[in-house]
């Protein structure tokens, strides 16, 4: 192969490729790295990759691969590929759900991460109804100090969502950097085993909130690494089903923590320990199963680690050839990156977020949704529920009752998510729930003028606690860690999803830490009230700030986020919300313009006619 040659395969370049701009894609184009490039300068491409990364070996499966990531939607037409070929390219659309047992073993042990994340937020749910008592801090009516012990009682229950969102989060990138995804998440495992029982062994309520703080060492990079482990390890086809299993197994975790808050309450004395205690349970299997599952070949090629990247590849999808294809066409879309973002150093990677215009778009969206599950209210059930049964009328076996119904609503209702997040879409589920989860927290909190004396009135509250909870679940519930795991290019994603997850944390710790005082100084009306006003303000925001993501690579969100924002808002509100009125409100036939240009990753090129562009 000449030097001419493979230096003209090395700049190709198209018209259209040069319209792109990653930073500011005012086209709205979506496109796949290798259009428009011709089959044999694709195939020289392909020869030099291999023979730079020592790969000459598997030289036909990536020249199969390239030409098939080029063109998704015309495998058929492709002459390479034979037809065990495309039988297998077939099944990705016929059999979806039909992968790797390496593949369901890694969204396993993420949603072990998962189950430990909500049983850990729901232990102290129950142990809220002892511990204060435990340790001269409770702030029942007449209590001397009643005040003070309120806020201490929220910093105790905030402390995990206040350690993560201020050091654990943060600590993702060195983390993640040094020892892989697996490596970190054996970390947090460590973590998350030790602190609980601490907790359960605690004799001060100073303590208890060290041992509380060091548990937020652990949920801070487990909640901002295992999503993007799994949207890293999954196809585009199923990345969202996929990874929304992470909010599917912390309401399973949840309703873990309620169960055994249910069944321990009555033991007595030490029933608030084990309570918080018995969380450390899910986290041994995780700390354990880490290691059997493939790394991320993402995070491998990233640190150009690409035989063990294949490798990973091969053990996550279905045949040599798929692996094949994603490395290569991951590979190309990382070039683009790494000449765009590239951030070198831990604080570079922070301030580029809000400076380059592609991650500052991810970085807002990812807020967004973040922000908006703080906003919604389901913390101040998940948090406080047994409290406000309580405060309700209802016995504390009957309030961890109601509690436990609560948990198991909010898991049962999170498996529609699994179809309709790659099918309805992140958005459209999204403001489809925050008007229903408004108007059910408004009539629960209507519910408590209901007189104390009449048999309605608790039951009545658990029925629009409940019907929130539903809402919730297959809507706000999946999204925003799905959203965020999926939104940041490689080059920044730990650093991103940091971000994201720092904010959910933080917000829900001033929920955590402000409940007991909102609940005190606006009653329970005033409290449910308020946020049924905040859902409708998340909603405002998501419509206007949100792009979706459905079935689109991770790398393709590149271009997905390189249109500006106000390109974004003036869609949706010039032509989009005057579409919704006509068809839902007017009922007239019409058609919506779509704001993205996909043509270009789906499109036919040239290569089988022979030509150039």
């Amino acid at each position: 192969m000449s030097d001419e040659k493979i230096d003209k395969a090395l700049h190709h370049d198209t018209e259209e490729q040069r319209k792109i701009d990653l930073a500011n894609n005012v086209q709205a184009k979506i496109q796949n790295p290798l259009y428009g490039i011709p089959k044999e300068t694709l195939f020289t491409q392909v020869e030099v990759f291999a023979r730079e990364k020592g790969m000459e070996d598997i030289i036909p499966f990536l020249k199969k691969g390239a030409l098939l990531a080029q063109n998704p939607g015309n495998f058929e037409n492709i002459s390479e590929l034979d037809e065990d070929d495309k039988e297998v390219i077939r099944r990705e659309t016929t059999h979806k759900w039909s992968q790797p047992r390496d593949l369901y073993l890694t969204v396993i042990i993420c949603s072990l991460a998962a189950a430990v994340q909500g049983w850990d937020q729901t232990g102290s749910n129950g142990a809220n109804l002892s511990f204060p008592q435990e340790f001269g801090i409770s702030f029942a009516a007449g209590t001397p100090n009643a005040k003070t012990h309120e806020w201490i009682v929220g910093v105790i229950n905030a402390g995990p969502y206040l350690a993560s969102s201020i050091i654990g989060c943060w600590l993702t990138d060195p983390l993640n950097n040094l020892f892989g995804r697996r490596g970190t998440l054996f970390f947090c495992g460590i973590f998350c085993i030790f602190s609980v029982i601490g907790q359960g062994l605690a004799q001060t309520w100073p303590q208890l909130l060290v041992c509380r703080l060091l548990l937020g060492l652990g949920m801070g990079p487990k909640a901002t690494t295992s999503p993007v482990f799994a949207a890293e390890n999954t196809p585009a086809n199923i990345r969202g089903g996929l990874v929304m299993s992470w909010q599917m197994w912390t309401a399973f975790g949840i309703m873990l923590g309620f169960s055994a808050n249910l069944a321990l309450f009555q033991i007595g004395d030490i029933a608030w320990r084990l309570q918080l205690g018995s969380a450390f349970l899910p986290a041994v299997p995780l700390t354990l199963g880490i290691y059997f599952c493939p790394e991320s070949p993402r995070w491998l090629m990233k640190k150009n680690r690409y035989h063990e990247a294949y490798k990973s590849f091969k053990r996550l999808r279905n045949s040599e050839l798929q692996a094949a294809r994603d490395l290569y066409y991951v590979h190309r879309q990382l070039v683009e990156e790494f000449t765009v973002l590239q951030g070198s150093t831990f604080l570079s990677r922070f301030f580029e977020l809000f400076t380059i215009p592609r991650l500052r778009r991810a970085t807002l969206a990812s807020f967004v949704v973040m922000i908006a599950q703080q906003m919604c209210g389901i913390n101040i059930i998940a948090f406080y529920s047994s409290t406000i049964f309580s405060n309700a009328g209802y016995s504390e076996k009957q309030s961890l009752l109601a509690s436990w119904g609560f948990g198991m609503v909010n898991w049962v209702f999170a498996f529609p998510a699994v179809w309709t997040i790659d099918t309805f879409g992140r958005r459209n589920l999204l403001l489809f729930t925050f008007p229903n989860m408004a108007w059910t927290l408004l009539a629960a909190g209507f519910c408590f003028f209901i007189p104390a004396d009449n048999a309605a009135r608790v039951p009545c509250i658990a029925v629009f606690i409940f019907l929130f909870a539903a809402f919730y679940s297959p809507g706000e519930g999946p999204v925003p860690f799905t959203y965020s795991a999926e939104v940041f290019p490689l080059t920044h994603r730990e650093m991103g999803m940091s971000w994201a997850v720092a904010t959910c944390f933080f917000w829900s710790s001033v929920l955590s830490l402000t409940f007991p005082s909102i609940l005190s100084s606006f009653t329970s009306t005033g409290a449910f009230g308020f946020y049924a006003g905040l859902n409708v303000v998340a909603f405002v925001m998501i419509f206007f700030l949100m792009p979706e993501t459905k079935q689109r690579t991770l790398e393709e969100m590149d271009y997905v986020f390189a249109v500006p924002t106000s390109r974004h808002m003036s869609y949706q509100l010039n032509t989009f919300l005057p579409y919704w009125i006509k068809r839902y409100v007017l009922f007239r036939q019409v058609e919506l313009e779509p704001l993205y240009n996909f043509e270009e990753v789906e499109s036919i090129t040239v290569y089988e006619k022979g030509s150039g562009h």
